[in-house]
């Protein structure tokens, strides 16, 4: 029985050394990409709800972006505390701040696309820029950056969404990680032509592509959804383009509690159930070899059956694991956390299982 379990561990090996090296190293051990500005007009969108502090702090660094031509449209989702009153000061002080104000609809009550959708319909611009209420721009140099991807024909562009260091922070790390690692499954599928999602803290598509698959429509059932299920819908390798550049980032926050945390990856994984079939099976199929290896290893291992062997796959594994995520790592400014890879990856591996069982047996909260 044991042959067939060493058998099986060498198969998982395999198909872990194809994902990481075939499909991550194409993002992983690519050339640095260059910015070319672009004259082109951009609508900036951030929708809140019930963020009064968050977009006091964040959204004058938008409202001082280094850009010729830009406007920011101002969505408050129907906020109970004082985030619409902090709106309608700046939109008294920016000339390009236009407010939307979003009143509850009994039809799609507490649902962020309805007011993302209000938002896009009142842009004045072609091209339009996603951040969420609680990130901020890492430069000054955050439009012109990202606009710099569009061509004629890239009319999506995919960014990079960091969450801030915290000091002395195993979660934090964690959080990082885990970020990171979905950062390198996304641009490097992308990479191979196989776009498959995106994330709303840094996100930019054309305006013809909302209007062309008539907005959220198709999933707005899905209480989530606004950044990942719309890309999973429209990007296709010709029309999808990357920016990675350090001056692009977007920051925000990360949860400090385990439970903050957890509730926040629920969400993100019930949503990827509706994604098209084939990525859900790419992604399944690696989340299914992470934690196999585990397992079998540690099978393997406590019988001390071919232990030689065994060892040695374990030690190849971890060697590719590292330097591909390594040289991402580096790419996205997160080095630090390679330091506690082989710790972070066992938990956020059976994380991601409580999360799965979790989520069979009760729903995930929403935007409320």
């Amino acid at each position: 029985m044991l042959i067939f379990t060493l058998y099986f561990f060498i198969v998982v090996v395999a198909i872990q050394l194809a994902y990481y090296l075939i499909v991550f190293g194409k993002f992983a051990f690519a050339k640095a990409h260059k910015s070319n500005p672009k004259k082109i007009s951009i609508s900036v969108i951030v929708c809140a709800k019930n963020e009064d502090e968050n977009v006091a702090k964040y959204i004058p660094l938008l409202a001082e972006q280094d850009y010729p031509d830009f406007e920011i449209i101002l969505i408050d989702d129907a906020s109970s505390d004082n985030t619409l009153d902090i709106f309608e000061e700046f939109e008294k002080q920016y000339s390009n701040v236009k407010l939307v104000k979003v009143k509850n609809n009994e039809a799609f009550w507490g649902n962020k696309k309805y007011a993302l959708t209000l938002g896009i319909k009142a842009s004045k611009k072609d091209y339009l820029l996603f951040t969420d209420a609680d990130c901020y721009p890492t430069s000054k140099d955050w439009i012109t950056t990202m606009s710099s991807q569009f061509t004629m024909h890239k009319t999506i562009v995919l960014g990079y969404g960091a969450y801030e260091k915290v000091a002395k922070s195993f979660l934090n790390k964690i959080i990082r990680f885990e970020t990171l690692l979905t950062a390198v499954q996304y641009f490097s599928w992308a990479k191979i032509g196989q776009p498959y999602m995106g994330i709303g803290r840094n996100l930019a598509y054309k305006k013809e592509e909302f209007f062309n698959v008539n907005g959220f429509i198709s999933h707005i059932q899905v209480r989530s959804g606004d950044d990942d299920l719309f890309i999973n819908q429209v990007a296709k390798s010709k029309n999808t383009a990357l920016c990675y550049l350090p001056e692009s980032f977007t920051y925000s926050q990360p949860k400090t509690k385990y439970k903050d945390w957890f509730t926040q990856k629920r969400r993100h994984v019930s949503t990827a159930n509706f994604y098209k079939p084939f990525d859900k099976i790419k992604l399944s199929v690696f989340y299914a070899s992470q934690l196999l290896f585990l397992l079998l290893a540690t099978i393997l291992l406590a019988f001390q059956y071919q232990w030689i062997i065994v060892l040695s796959l374990v030690g190849f594994r971890y060697s590719f694991t590292w330097i591909t995520l390594g040289y991402s790592a580096g790419k996205l400014k997160e080095k630090d956390v390679m330091y506690w890879f082989p710790i972070i990856e066992i938990v956020l591996i059976f994380t991601q299982l409580n999360v799965f069982i979790t989520n069979i047996f009760s729903k995930p909260v929403y935007w409320k």
